[in-house]
């Protein structure tokens, strides 16, 4: 299964220092056993168009073998090291699941 997450930074946090602190922890995270694969991004500077939105900081895009250890992820204590280290720092966050 896939997990995305998608992450608006506020304000006082889109400076180049705090994005490479968030980009490690972003990185931290497809460290972590129970997850198969994955990469952070930025948003593409693809054409404009109606059906796109740019306006997030950061994706994360996760991939479990199956949802137990996605399940599992999401009570892992590094998995909430990282929230409690950054959700001061989100505007919005958005998980969208894929089976």
């Amino acid at each position: 299964m896939d997990h995305h997450v998608y992450f608006w930074l506020k304000d006082e946090r889109k400076n180049a220092a705090d994005r490479a602190v968030f980009e490690k922890g972003l990185a931290d995270l497809l460290e972590n056993d129970l997850v198969a694969g994955g990469r952070w991004a930025v948003p593409a500077a693809v054409m404009v168009r109606p059906v796109i939105d740019q306006s997030w900081d950061y994706a994360l895009a996760m991939q479990f073998d199956t949802i137990e250890k996605h399940d599992a992820y999401q009570v892992d204590p590094n998995h909430q090291v990282f929230i409690d280290g950054f959700k001061d720092w989100w505007a919005q966050v958005q998980v969208k699941d894929l089976a």
